[in-house]
């Protein structure tokens, strides 16, 4: 008696002592978590770890009951035991194992037959008091004794103890482990926040690219980190490369750009690569490609990847609308500097010259060619150009590059003349150019010139360059329509319709310029004798010819400088500018000769000369007129068809 109350104070204390660490552990630790009826398919693995440790806590201690422990789950599978157990014992302790977990109630049974005994005590969860494995004692009847059930119950409830240490210890794990991933993700978060914004910070495309690298490589240091733009962009970084379609059925990158999704795969030396779009609000610009050893290698880092991924591309199409914004505002002020100082001249020559200067620093060109069509001889001549060589250069509308651009009216862009010669240029090989961008000035939708920019370097001139000249031509052609018709509007002006000599007012203006630079020149009025008998005789229309006869022949004895005039009706004047009074009467002598010989009806004309020169006092444009009108008088009061010189008061 007195071993059992020993061994009953040491169950009770060693149950007592048990309870409480169950208690502590559940208060401190977990005092809502219990194993569920949906973790019981998974419990395996837990109840063979917590048998094992059992076991051996059992093996440190000396165990006061002859017999063994047979562990079943609650499908009476065997989960383990302290000893070898034939079949008849494995039925026993089934059944009776079974009873157990459907009571929840310590049971008994014993096997007449084979004088086997088994006692099971279920084993029940903390919580609810519920049965999720049974601990089955297994003995000769005669060794079921009080203190054996007294070990048994013990034994079991030190199994439940090592099971919910083990169940906390996994629980623990469980909550380590969520919690380094928790630990991990905030981690990432906040460097892929801090990357978004340093992406986000950038305006430009460069910038922008670096950056992203840069951030992977920090996110992911073991892997390499490779962009493959669909768009020419020059940025220096040797990883970044241009998106070429070779064989998109087996290429990762191309195939994740044409799917516009993530792509990954792996070879046989454990490299895993991933391929994911870099896409904006408007369109997928290329494809970001990181390569990684697949041992590192987290799939749960791929969120984070797609969505460095998108951003980047987000940050990348505002880069870039930034970079167009900039250019357009610069292209328009540009144009808008270009259009006022081109409308400032009224001379083609002057507005040639300047196009020129302005085209070569814009484009940061090497040479500038800027032709205009002749369309009287048919040829393009080179009105302003940097190559002293090619000034005043004549070329058929057929010839090189100027000729494709005249047949096509459209603009050309060559990237490298030496390697792609589609027609032989003068200009490019003159001067070693390879680059060049030409485009037609068009004056009512006609080719009335064409435009060269050249550049020594290949591939020098970009599309958008091709297109700004394109512009710039287009501005360039206005000024020149607004030169011509000034021009135009100016002759019409200053010119007589019927005869094509100047108006009376341009020949005024003319003689009061050359009398503040010249020292002297001499003035013919030349009138038709008896206009109005032809006119009776023949008919206005005859007079009017006889009127262009008679202008043909002054334009036609005069020189170059000369200004010849219709100054009245049938009277018509001529400036000889540096000319004195007796060479005049030589010019106009030979006027009425040529009138009296060459026009048909015959018609004779009278003529007064007067000079000025710098020796005498100044003398008015007025005074001039009046003295040759009064030689004129004379001349017609003497016969007419003669000349007669006024002489000074």
């Amino acid at each position: 008696m007195a071993d059992l109350y020993n061994n009953r104070q040491a169950f009770d204390e060693a149950a007592a002592a048990a309870h409480r660490v169950e208690e502590e552990t559940r208060t401190v630790w977990f005092e809502n978590e219990d194993i569920q009826a949906a973790d019981e398919p998974y419990l395996l693995p837990l109840l063979e770890e917590s048998f094992a440790s059992w076991r051996k806590d059992t093996d440190e201690q000396a165990m006061f009951v002859d017999g063994l422990f047979v562990l079943l789950d609650l499908n009476n599978n065997v989960i383990g035991s302290t000893g070898t157990i034939d079949i008849n014992q494995q039925a026993e302790a089934i059944a009776v194992a079974r009873q157990a977990a459907a009571t929840a109630l310590l049971l008994e049974a014993t096997e007449e037959e084979n004088r086997q005994a088994a006692m099971a005590i279920p084993v029940l969860t903390r919580s609810d008091r519920r049965p999720f494995c049974v601990l089955v004692y297994v003995a000769e009847q005669q060794m079921i004794s009080a203190q054996a059930k007294f070990m048994a119950q013990l034994s079991a409830m030190h199994f439940r103890t090592c099971f919910y240490r083990r169940f906390e210890q996994l629980f623990i794990k469980d909550l380590l482990l969520h919690q380094k991933r928790t630990e991990k993700e905030a981690s990432r978060r906040d460097a892929l926040f801090l990357a978004a914004k340093r992406l986000y910070d950038q305006f430009d495309v460069s910038s922008v690219l670096s950056e992203m690298l840069s951030s992977l490589e920090q996110l992911y240091p073991d892997s390499v980190a490779q962009l493959y733009l669909s768009q020419d962009h020059v940025n220096g970084d040797s990883r970044v490369k241009p998106l070429v379609f070779k064989n998109a059925a087996h290429d990762l990158v191309a195939k994740s750009f044409l799917e516009g999704k993530l792509v990954t795969e792996q070879d046989r030396e454990g490299t895993k690569r991933l391929a994911v779009p870099m896409t904006g609000k408007q369109a997928a610009y290329g494809v970001l490609c990181l390569t990684v050893n697949a041992s590192s290698w987290d799939d749960a880092d791929l969120p984070a990847f797609v969505l460095l991924a998108d951003t980047a591309g987000t940050a990348f199409e505002n880069a870039k609308l930034y970079e167009q914004s900039n250019l357009l505002i610069n292209e328009l002020r540009l144009i808008n500097e270009l259009t006022k100082r081109l409308n400032q001249s009224l001379k083609l020559k002057e507005i040639f010259k300047f196009a020129s200067s302005e085209l070569l620093s814009v484009f940061d060109a090497d040479y500038c060619c800027v032709l205009q069509l002749n369309k009287e001889q048919n040829q393009f001549v080179v009105t302003a150009s940097n190559i002293p060589a090619m000034s005043n250069e004549r070329f058929s509308p057929e010839y090189g590059f100027s000729g494709i651009v005249y047949r096509t009216k459209e603009p050309l862009i060559i990237s490298d003349y030496w390697h792609t010669r589609v027609v032989n240029s003068k200009l490019m090989d003159n001067t070693g150019a390879r680059s060049l961008i030409a485009t037609p000035i068009l004056v009512d939708s006609e080719v009335a010139g064409v435009i060269m920019v050249a550049h020594k370097s290949a591939n020098f001139f970009s599309y958008d360059n091709y297109k700004l000249l394109q512009v710039m031509s287009t501005h360039i052609g206005l000024a020149i329509t607004n030169a011509s018709l000034h021009a135009e509007v100016r002759r019409m002006v200053i010119t007589d319709n019927l005869t094509g000599l100047h108006a009376r007012h341009y020949l005024n203006e003319q003689i009061q310029s050359r009398q503040r630079k010249d020292p002297l020149g001499a003035l013919i009025l030349v009138d038709i004798d008896h206009f109005k008998q032809i006119n009776d005789t023949f008919g206005h229309q005859v007079g009017d010819q006889i009127l262009v006869q008679v202008s043909n022949i002054i334009r036609s004895s005069i020189r170059q400088g000369d200004i010849a005039a219709r100054w009245g009706g049938e009277e018509l004047a001529v400036y000889l500018p540096g000319i004195r009074s007796d060479q005049a009467y030589r010019i106009a002598e030979r006027i009425r000769t040529h009138v009296e010989a060459e026009t048909l009806p015959v018609v004779t004309v009278s003529c007064g000369v007067s000079e000025w020169t710098y020796e005498n006092e100044k003398i008015s444009v007025e005074s001039l007129f009046y003295r040759a009108d009064m030689a004129l008088y004379e001349a017609k009061n003497n016969g007419r068809n003669r000349i007669y010189v006024g002489q000074a008061n």
